[in-house]
């Protein structure tokens, strides 16, 4: 009989702009890479989201979990925050706004 084991997982929040830095988008995943890429694919496909409409796909910041409904709730919040209060929370970790899409590729 086998036993199960309790794993560990990683989800992320994350928060995108596009290239002027006018927009921003915040999402959650299990897989950053992947959605990162699904994001560009969607701009590129002609998709109708969010991030196709506003060319929103360079990454600002991100957070791990281990737990789906921690980054689900640290999401809601962030998401239910004004520009001006995430762009600060950016800079805590990023202060030139950089894109940081290179430490997902």
């Amino acid at each position: 009989m086998m036993q199960l084991q309790e794993g560990y997982h990683t989800y992320y929040i994350y928060i995108i702009t596009n290239k002027a830095k006018t927009v921003l988008y915040t999402g959650v995943t299990n897989h950053l890479k992947i959605r990162l890429g699904q994001h560009i694919d969607n701009i590129t496909s002609g998709n109708k989201t969010f991030a196709s409409k506003y060319n929103v796909h360079f990454l600002l910041y991100y957070e791990k979990f281990t737990w789906i409904q921690e980054a689900i709730a640290r999401e809601k919040e962030i998401k239910g925050w004004r520009k001006e209060k995430k762009l600060n929370l950016i800079k805590t970790i990023n202060p030139e706004l950089n894109f940081l899409n290179h430490l997902f590729e």
